[in-house]
């Protein structure tokens, strides 16, 4: 279990984007959150400090809590390759998709509780019965018992769902059922994610939302924009000094300076279809030769908790290779480095504002 440090942020720095009247009403909900607590700590435990949604949130918005006295703390789990791959592909059949096809039974039943209670004394040592723990997703879910039991508040927050679940996907909630129902609190992003035999008066709809102060939100003119993005290594320009990490790009040729590009940023995972949107653009994109395709991803080693991001990326890389040169020329594999979460997010911001179209080929979520 490894501690992520949070940097205290003053709601201030959203004066430009929020009116009075919102920045007022923040202040009082978070005045009214440090009420509660009451000099309690608020536990937040998911599975990576880098890369993926949950992690960019909890990055980006805890230290606006924190920034307003409310002691909020941030928790990794660390565990083995055999414990992300059943988790992986728990997070596939909550998608209805079938991923490696493996099961899930008594054996990977063992490997997720043997993973958990690892990591459960550091974490029962450091949480003090009455504080709030929220747990995001399948890799913490199990560690609602032991929680409960020490006396803890446990909030569960499923970031992913179906809006029909199937067969594949029930599986998953029954893994999952034994843990999610000790939980005081089921938090799901959509009502149509929430599963069947949950307590209603439990469960809890919270859209999803951002930091639009966030180093990937912030505005950024022509020129900078474009000498990030060349001293990243994704489009030649003029020439730049910044001190950037360049990314690894799979190409045939650099992308030229005055191209038309559509571009999709993911994680590297087979649900966002990285493959069949390269076979698109090749088969049923513009012919032009300034059209371009970027397929921007991070870089796999910076995703600890998805053992399949490598696969995916490739596959990706296979595909590509098989295209005619033609067509190969003009798509671009792109993975930026992610040591530098804010160095990370500037290179995607410099990314999307360089797209003529963003594309988002998932196959769910």
């Amino acid at each position: 279990m490894r501690p992520v440090a949070l940097d205290p942020r003053p709601i201030d720095v959203l004066a430009p984007v929020l009116d009075g009247d919102d920045l007022h009403r923040l202040a009082d909900a978070l005045d009214r959150l440090r009420q509660l607590l009451a000099g309690r700590r608020m536990w937040h435990v998911n599975s990576t400090a880098t890369g993926g949604g949950v992690a960019e949130t909890l990055a980006g918005l805890l230290p606006y809590a924190t920034g307003e006295g409310v002691d909020a703390r941030w928790l990794v789990v660390e565990s083995d390759p055999a414990f992300y791959e059943v988790t992986k592909r728990i997070h596939n059949r909550l998608h209805d998709d079938p991923g490696d096809r493996g099961p899930l039974g008594e054996a990977e039943r063992a490997t997720y509780e043997r993973a958990l209670d690892h990591e459960c004394g550091r974490l029962l040592a450091a949480v003090a019965p009455g504080d709030v723990v929220v747990l995001h997703d399948p890799q913490a879910a199990g560690l609602a018992g032991p929680l409960k039991a020490h006396g803890a508040h446990v909030v569960w927050r499923c970031h992913v769902g179906r809006d029909r679940a199937g067969r594949l996907a029930r599986t998953a909630w029954d893994f999952l059922r034994p843990d999610v129902a000790r939980a005081d609190i089921c938090v799901f992003t959509r009502s149509q994610y929430a599963w069947d035999r949950l307590a209603p008066e439990c469960v809890v709809v919270l859209a999803p939302c951002i930091d639009v102060a966030s180093p990937k939100n912030e505005p950024l003119d022509d020129a900078r924009r474009d000498a990030i993005l060349d001293a990243a290594g994704i489009v030649p320009g003029p020439g730049s000094d910044l001190p950037l990490r360049r990314a690894t790009v799979t190409e045939e040729e650099p992308v030229p300076p005055g191209a038309r590009l559509a571009v999709q940023v993911s994680r590297w995972d087979r649900l966002k279809d990285p493959v069949g949107l390269i076979r698109a653009f090749a088969l049923h994109g513009p012919v032009d030769d300034d059209a371009h395709l970027l397929v921007v991803g991070p870089a796999v080693d910076g995703v600890s908790d998805d053992p399949e991001g490598a696969g995916a990326l490739a596959e990706a890389c296979d595909a590509w290779r098989d295209l005619a040169p033609s067509a190969r020329r003009r798509i671009h594999l792109v993975c930026v480095p992610m040591d530098d979460p804010e160095e990370n997010a500037l290179v995607i911001n410099a990314v999307q504002r360089r797209a003529d179209v963003v594309v988002q080929k998932s196959l769910a979520e």
